[in-house]
């Protein structure tokens, strides 16, 4: 099984890991416009990129069940990272952001599983 579109996933999340860890203050930028609070984030952004990037690694360089479990790893960690960003937001308008993100992202890693699960399946993968 190539699982195309979870390695492309995983690439992107990787470029994402690498950005985050280059510059962890993106994250409290996008969140609030107060400097202060800014800082607050960067460790949570360098976090999520040595978190990521393990989680992508393991879905580009594993067997078809590693990508898959890094897969539905990498959609928990969407979805947690949604619930712990927003219950953290200052605003309601950066609530809904952080959530439309967080969201967005879970949805496509798991469009992304589910298709090339559907894939194998037609191409009779066992993984």
């Amino acid at each position: 099984m190539t699982q195309t579109l979870s390695k492309s996933m995983s690439a992107a999340t990787a470029a994402y890991a690498a950005f985050a860890l280059a510059k962890p203050r993106h994250l409290g930028a996008a969140i609030t416009d107060d400097r202060t609070g800014q800082e607050r984030y960067d460790l949570v952004a360098t976090t999520f990129g040595f978190r990521d990037l393990a989680v992508s690694i393991a879905a580009l360089r594993g067997t078809p069940a590693v990508t898959q479990a890094a897969m539905l790893i990498r959609i928990g960690l969407d979805l947690s990272d949604g619930a712990m960003l927003a219950a953290s937001a200052p605003t309601s308008k950066a609530r809904q952001k952080v959530l439309a993100v967080t969201g967005a992202w879970a949805a496509l890693n798991t469009a992304a599983l589910v298709i090339d699960r559907r894939r194998a399946g037609r191409l009779g993968g066992t993984s």
